[in-house]
């Protein structure tokens, strides 16, 4: 993790002359090595270096020998191989970023399309008064901007753009209905003018013009097929070997979490194979149990990995731990969710020097986790397999002891376009007033999608529409501000997914074998207990304590920050917590996501930058799941906000 900063005044004005302190006092927190700096006659950037990967990496910004100027924050895993292309000779005294500035000199913009990691850039190109922001195919790290009529700035997190503008911002209504209902579409922030840059894309800047190009995409057209199962378990291993192995590099320790599923427990397993070849330490980990949950209890099985491995890692008893009281001191707030509190995690990585936490997201998404027929089914049914497919759905029906005609509807209606039909998974969210439910009827459902007859395979299209989710989930890790670490994910490496969406559905998953490729290539690996477990259960008691918690605090009647944003009744919304606090059937995510929002705005109302009501849904152009735009949402309402320094 480390953080950038920058700002072009395309008029030339000169910069305010405490610009660099006064951001450097808001990112300092997340780059805390010290602070660099390049300015001309119209643009300034600022580095905040905070290095995860090489000990001792080349000083940013970096100034071209064309006269482009570099800031790049991530980890390059293939550096060698770019290196290799351009014919470079000793690849390993090379960082990171003097890679990337060989390969830009040499492709250009072809040049992002190649690199594979976790990583944002800028590039300031004066010559021709252009500036260029790229971010990685998941944007796991963040880069944000905001174009005016006479400057743009761009920052890895927002707070700079927000605080020191001095100008009113509104809410952006999209992303607050994306919040309720799962998360917000990737490129959107929680203010209108503000945007982030897409997953996989390149932001484009000239004076009057912004354009967002994506520069690379799955391609739902590769096929990979072996003979049999061993060769698609050792390729699936190799590349989860290579994937663990690039986040294993690392200038400092390395924590992984261990949840005693699946996901993290391979993760561990494997990177205990990698550094016992290498002959490096084992790396360390962190596990939560709660055993006041009987569901949530995962204290069996992590231990099982950590008697394989004969290292005992962090244990956190989740109960234990409680939030800091919400006092107002903890100032401004990024986005709603973003609520500071005594984390044991952190402190322990303090201690340890630990600068990089792996990650076991997506390993449940793209490996079978949910044991669900209907992609292998729509394979069969768009390929007008019907022999085929009326065996397989036979099949299944008989090991999933559900009616043949359940697994047909439910294959059809995954074609059948979202307002013919109550997708599965859809639940009314009873407060929400009835006209923002019908402003934001796509973000409140989570973008869903239905399956196309035409183009990738069904599967490729689910994999697909899993990744988005994936990505909207990254773009609400916020960086920790009080110990930057930085988060990585084994299961999300662009090579294995690629494998993963090129390979036979049958393969992930058989009827009776959930995760079926996983747990046969990592046999003899991973414990057998934790590979035949049972999938893990996440009922939990903690939303209902929260809930009565928060009735503590809330006013028997009048309205709430939600019902004069035009969001929610309040009167209904006070009936849900009641509900949830005696044990009715409340959806409990979006219940406890309109709790957060009252208390974002709470703490904006604080800060005194709360002003007026929601004036518009939004009404910028909006980046679509393909790089291209959508044709302006007509205006509804949306919440002004005023920031000053």
């Amino acid at each position: 993790m480390a953080a950038q900063y920058g700002r072009w005044n395309f008029d030339g004005t000169p910069m305010p002359s405490a610009l660099p302190d006064c951001v450097g006092e808001l990112l300092a927190p997340w780059g805390p090595e010290g602070r660099s700096r390049y300015h001309d006659q119209e643009a300034e950037l600022l580095w905040f270096p905070f290095e995860t990967t090489e000990r001792r990496p080349r000083k940013q910004p970096m100034v071209l020998d064309c006269g482009e100027v570099l800031l790049w924050e991530g980890r390059l895993d293939n550096g060698r191989e770019i290196l290799g292309m351009l014919g470079a000779s000793e690849p390993s005294s090379r960082s990171d970023v003097e890679v990337i500035a060989a390969a830009w000199s040499r492709w250009g913009p072809d040049c992002f399309a190649r690199l594979t990691g976790d990583w944002a850039l800028s590039l300031w190109i004066p010559r021709e008064r252009r500036l260029l922001l790229a971010v990685d195919i998941l944007a796991t790290r963040h880069l944000c901007y905001v174009v005016e009529m006479n400057s743009a700035q761009w920052s890895s997190v927002p707070d700079p753009l927000i605080l020191l503008s001095g100008r009113d911002f509104a809410l952006d209504e999209e992303y607050l209905a994306g919040w309720l209902g799962a998360f917000p579409a990737a490129h959107l922030t929680p203010f209108r003018e503000i945007h982030r840059v897409p997953p996989a894309s390149v932001v484009t800047i000239r004076p009057g013009s912004v354009t967002v190009h994506r520069y690379w995409d799955f391609d739902g057209k590769r096929r990979i097929r072996y003979g049999n199962d061993e060769d698609y378990e050792g390729h699936f291993l190799e590349l989860l070997r290579q994937s663990v192995g690039r986040r294993l590099r690392s200038s400092s320790p390395v924590l992984a979490e261990l949840s005693g599923g699946m996901d993290s427990s391979a993760i561990v397993c494997v990177a205990d194979q990698l550094t016992a070849a290498s002959g490096a330490p084992k790396i360390d980990t962190v596990s939560w149990y709660n055993e006041s949950e009987p569901h949530w209890n995962e204290r069996p099985w992590f231990t099982k990995v950590e008697a394989q491995r004969g290292q005992t890692g962090l244990q956190v008893d989740a109960n234990a731990v409680r939030p800091e009281a919400d006092d107002g001191s903890a100032g401004f707030r990024c986005r709603p969710g973003a609520i500071p509190h005594r984390d044991p995690v952190v402190e322990f990585m303090l201690s340890r020097g630990h600068r990089v936490l792996l990650s076991g997201i997506g390993g449940d998404e793209f490996l079978g986790g949910v044991p669900t027929a209907v992609p292998e089914l729509a394979n069969l049914l768009a390929r007008t397999e019907f022999l085929s497919f009326w065996r397989r759905m036979m099949v299944w029906a008989l090991v999933q002891r559900r009616p043949w005609i359940h697994l047909l509807r439910d294959t059809v209606r995954a074609f059948m376009p979202p307002s013919l039909i109550a997708f599965s998974g859809q639940r009314e969210i009873p407060w929400l007033l009835p006209d923002f439910v019908s402003r934001q009827k796509a973000a409140l459902n989570g973008y869903h999608r239905r399956l196309r007859w035409m183009g990738p395979p069904p599967s490729f299209q689910e994999n697909a529409d899993a990744l988005e989710g994936i990505r909207r989930q990254l773009g609400c890790v916020d960086p920790f501000p009080g110990h930057p670490f930085e988060r990585r994910y084994p299961f999300l490496d662009r090579d294995l997914l690629e494998f993963l969406f090129a390979i036979p559905r049958e393969q992930l998953i058989r009827p009776g074998q959930r995760r079926s490729l996983m747990r046969r290539a990592l046999r003899g690996i991973v414990p057998d207990a934790v590979l035949n477990r049972p999938r893990k259960a996440f009922i939990s008691a903690a939303p209902i304590r929260r809930a009565e918690q928060h009735l503590r605090t809330l006013a028997a009647s009048g309205s709430i920050a939600s019902e004069e944003a035009g969001i929610a009744d309040a009167a209904k919304y006070r009936s849900a917590l009641h509900a949830a606090c005696a044990g009715s059937d409340i959806p409990l995510i979006p219940l406890m996501r309109t709790m957060a929002l009252e208390q974002w705005f709470a703490s904006l109302s604080r800060c005194g930058m709360l002003r007026a009501r929601l004036i518009g849904s939004s009404s910028r152009r909006s980046t679509d799941q393909r790089g291209g735009s959508r044709d302006p949402e007509p205006a509804g309402t949306g919440e002004v906000t005023q920031c000053r320094v």
